[in-house]
Parts: structure tokens; sequence; C-alpha cells
């Protein structure tokens, strides 16, 4: 462990439940403070190893074996495009936040799994590793989600507070930073993956670009009273969910009888409710919501929170940053506070019991 408030330069890696693909950020931080961002590369996930990743859905580490060591390969690649763009050498970096690709997050169960072998990265990449971050908290007893919101606070340090930030990911998650810099995080409801899924199903496109589908169509409201009646959206934070935790439920709503847009605008209209229900458990009204993940590339979906939501909606680039860059930034951040022993989930993040540190680390082998 080092406790030393050294600034480190980190890449951070992360790849989402939405399953696009990867991204890779360069940063120097003390895990504290982000001193520097110094770069960033996306790197799409090609079809195929798309299609493997959702047929091993649902299970463990050890029955994924080869979608593993794929999606090990890919973040490889990532970096090496990283360290290419900005001109830096892998001697000079001095370790990786590897998220991991995530398959399974049933922390009610006791099991999270995210796909991604450290050992194998940093025998590749030639730098320390740092990985499963989320499986220590959900051993004792968290969530094991979300882990972003202590670098959210880092963002928020000088924004005016309350302040929320909204990640909209596979699944809709957010962080409340309170005046005196005191966190409440959970997971609001869907995000991108129910309509993500309606729309390669439907339109064999990957997402509904620009939210143009779910425009065009009219919600279905029973649908719609039957999805919000659902016990997730009254149970009080910190809670957490899978990928796919509602798509069992739209067999429910008759789903099969939707049109192209009448089901995208069902599922975006589902999506906003429940971000605006989440406001319940806060403390005191957000003065500000900052929005982050991929859905923020949604024009009409931003402009369905602008009109649900009572406080002023603005993307993450407004504070100067690159949203896409955001979530990866945050896994080389943590994977620092790893390596200081310097906690990343808390009581009201993710249900532990005290502020916990977690992550794995991979040391080069010689």
């Amino acid at each position: 462990m080092e406790n030393q408030a050294k600034e480190y330069q980190v890449i951070g890696l992360m790849s989402g439940t939405s399953l696009d693909g990867i991204d890779a950020a360069l940063i120097r931080t003390d895990g504290e403070r982000v001193t520097a961002r110094e770069g960033f590369v996306y790197l799409p996930y090609p079809d195929n190893l798309r299609g493997d990743i959702r047929a091993v859905f649902g299970r463990r580490h050890e029955d994924a074996p080869e979608a593993e060591r794929a999606v090990t390969l890919a973040h490889a690649e990532a970096v090496r495009m990283l360290l290419e763009k900005t001109g830096t050498v892998a001697h000079d970096v001095d370790l990786i936040g590897f998220h991991g690709q995530t398959i399974m997050h049933a922390p009610a169960q006791g099991y999270t799994c995210q796909l991604g072998d450290g050992a194998l990265l940093a025998k590749m990449t030639g730098i320390k590793v740092v990985n499963d971050f989320r499986s220590a908290d959900v051993r004792a007893g968290g969530q094991g989600a979300p882990l972003v919101p202590v670098y959210h606070r880092a963002l928020a340090a000088e924004l005016e507070k309350p302040v929320v930030f909204l990640n909209i990911g596979g699944v809709a998650s957010l962080t409340y930073v309170g005046e005196n810099g005191e966190l409440i995080a959970f997971d609001a409801g869907p995000g991108n993956a129910l309509l993500d899924d309606w729309m390669l199903q439907k339109a064999g496109k990957k997402f509904d670009g620009g939210g143009l589908a779910a425009k065009a169509g009219t919600p279905d409201e029973a649908a719609l009273a039957t999805l919000t009646a659902l016990p997730y959206f009254v149970a009080h934070p910190p809670k957490s969910l899978d990928r796919d935790a509602f798509a069992p439920y739209l067999t429910a709503t008759g789903h099969r009888t939707w049109g192209l847009e009448d089901g995208a605008a069902t599922l975006a209209a589902f999506t906003a409710w429940a971000i605006a229900k989440s406001q319940e458990f806060f403390p005191a009204p957000p003065k500000k919501w900052i929005v982050c993940g991929g859905g923020r590339h949604n024009a009409f979906f931003m402009e369905m929170l602008a009109k649900t939501l009572p406080a002023p909606v603005a993307p993450i680039e407004s504070l100067g940053l690159d949203g896409d860059a955001t979530e990866a930034e945050a896994f080389g951040y943590l994977a620092v506070r790893t390596l200081r022993g310097l906690p990343l989930s808390f009581p009201d993040t993710t249900g532990v019991r005290a502020p916990l540190t977690g992550g794995v680390v991979h040391d080069v082998p010689r």
C-alpha cells in the first residue's frame, strides 16, 4: 500500500453495459484531485465481440474464459492506441485502472462479475494494473455499485451545491453531492440498455440516434403504469441494478405489440420517469443536474429531462470536460485510491457498513 499523496500518471479503462466499446483516458492524479487530463481514445467493440459478450451475460468468470480473454485483448489494444495518440511511453505510466466488462451483477447473491484478466493485461502492456473494483464491496455486504461517486465529488469541488451527476449508460446511475460534500448515490433505473436492445431487435440499429424514433412515437401509458409500479422505485437507496433487470417485466406490458417508434417512446419515457422519481431520495433539491454517459448524446432524451426535472440540466461538457472520458478517468482515479488504501465506496453510495477500499493489484511479471 502506498500512502503518500504523490502524483501518478494513470490510464483508466471503462467498457459499459451498453456494449458500445472501450473508453481509455490518460490522467494525472493523486487519488484526491486530478491535475491533468492528457488524452482519450474510444475503441468500438467489433460486432463479433459484442455478440460473444451478450452470449455470456449472466455467467461467471469461470464460465466465460474465451470471452474474458477477448475482452482483455481488446483493452490492451485500447491502451496501445492511447499511448500512441498521446506520445506516451508505457514505462512512464504508473498504473492502469481496468474496470472490465460487466456480465453479471447480483449483489443480493453476493456476486458481481466484470470480465477482464488483470494479470494478462499487465503482462501485455508492461504496466501495473488494478482491476476487480467491485467484489470487495459486495463481499462486505455492499451493492458494489456505483463506484464513480467519489470521483464526481472531486469534479464538484468548485461547483454550487447540491449538485447531481447523472450517468446514463446501460443503467442510469446518479450521484448527489451535498453542500458539505456528502454523497448519496444509487442506480435510478434503466438507462440506454432497454432502448438500445429494442432498436437492435426492431431495426437492426445499435441505438436510437438523436432520439428520433422515440420522438416520433407515442408512449404506451398502460405499459408505463405497469413498469413504474415496480417495487424497485420505492426501495430506499443504496440500491443498484443489473443492465437487464427490467427486461423480464416487459412481457407484462404487451411490448410485442409495439411498433418501433411507440416502443422507443415508451422506453424513453420510462427512463426519464425513473430519473425524476429519484429526487424523492434527496435531502435537498439540487441546483443543477450534470449529465454524462452515452445518453447525453440523445438530443430528444435531454429535452425530456429538461422538461421533467425542476433544476437546470446540462451535459458535463458545460464544465469543460469530455463526457465520453469521464468514467474511464474515474477508474484511473480509483486505481490510485486502491494503491493508497483510500476508500472507493461508502455507506451512502453502496450500502457498505463503513468506507471501504477495493480492487486487486497485478504487478508486471518480471
